[in-house]
């Protein structure tokens, strides 16, 4: 049974984040912000200027009451203590954003948005320099840092691609078209009409080593990669959803992964085989053999994270309303 927390949004709530001392901050359409206790009370709300809406939050992993939240083409940084007029804003991007990440110094801020680029701003310069990176052909849905490589990130987009960045070398170090390797027959089973969804790439996620990630495609597949180096490895491919995978989440310190897909559903997966050695990757597994957890939501998913509330996991799951749904991962 899933608690509701509701009262600050009156709109659907798009995207969400848990800080690493209790707070949950969610954005929703019309640029409304909302910062909550765990315990499902609104410690404050705002809405950001432009009232565009807000496409991502996330906590700095270094002072978590400072939140970072993407609205528009604007990033804007903002005091989770006490929400207001934002600190100061980065407008670097040509068009609407779609996520931000934090490497884990926080000296680093990158943002991907609508024309495939990927924007990276340096925090700690005098005039937050910031450059640009650009690969994707089509509009760039997520990027992330990957841990314990602070000049390492990862994008995806509805190209169909996935690219591996070093930001010291300002290029892909590699890049894989989920689209040719269906048609070299690694699609992971799916239903026939499953067939005709092309791998469009929504959402992505490191897990807490940085070698291994994995992504959530529009053909209901989740796609977990290694990396090794300067380039990455398909791991592991397997069905998760029966429509898209409109988000996956890795567990902090754990080899367990949630997805949330247009289907309804959210799934947790063990997928802590996917990280073993070299001679693994080679012997690509067709996937893990079930969920370790299904929660039947009912509502598309916009967005997914986890956190520990009164001293148990829980999932935090946004959809099409203004109602963040928390249910337990008990067992855990």
């Amino acid at each position: 049974m899933a608690a509701r927390w509701d009262g600050a949004h009156s709109t659907p709530v798009l995207c969400l984040d848990a800080s690493g001392e209790g707070l949950v901050a969610s954005g929703a359409e019309g640029g409304d912000l909302a910062v909550w206790a765990g315990e499902g009370v609104p410690l404050g709300q705002v809405r950001l200027p432009g009232a565009e809406d807000v496409s991502c939050v996330i906590f700095s992993p270094t002072r978590p009451a400072t939140l970072f939240a993407s609205h528009g083409r604007v990033v804007s940084e903002l005091d989770a203590r006490a929400l207001g007029d934002p600190v100061r804003h980065f407008h670097v991007n040509a068009e609407e954003i779609n996520c931000i990440s934090l490497n884990e110094t926080a000296g680093l801020l990158a943002s991907a948005d609508d024309s495939g680029a990927v924007e990276v701003v340096d925090l700690a310069g005098p005039r937050a320099a910031h450059r640009s990176l650009r690969g994707h052909a089509n509009i760039c849905s997520a990027v992330a840092f990957r841990p314990q490589r602070t000049q390492s990130l990862l994008s995806c987009g509805l190209d169909m691609q996935v690219m591996l960045w070093g930001l010291r070398e300002g290029r892909p170090l590699w890049t894989a078209s989920l689209q040719a390797r269906e048609e070299r027959g690694s699609r992971p089973a799916a239903a026939a009409a499953q067939l005709f969804n092309p791998p469009l790439v929504h959402s992505l996620s490191v897990a807490a080593g940085g070698d291994l990630f994995g992504c959530g495609a529009e053909d209901g597949s989740v796609r977990l990669f290694g990396v090794t180096g300067a380039r990455a490895r398909e791991r592991l491919a397997f069905r998760a959803h029966g429509l898209g995978v409109s988000q996956v989440r890795f567990l902090a310190g754990t080899g367990l992964l949630l997805s949330g897909g247009n289907d309804g559903q959210v799934r947790l997966w063990d997928v802590g085989g996917a990280g073993g050695p070299r001679g693994a990757a080679r012997r690509r597994r067709p996937g893990p053999p079930g969920p370790k957890l299904t929660i039947r939501h009912g509502e598309k998913v916009n967005w997914i994270t986890s956190a520990h509330i009164r001293g148990s996991p829980k999932v935090l799951v946004a959809d099409q309303s203004p109602v963040i749904s928390v249910y337990p991962l008990s067992g855990l």
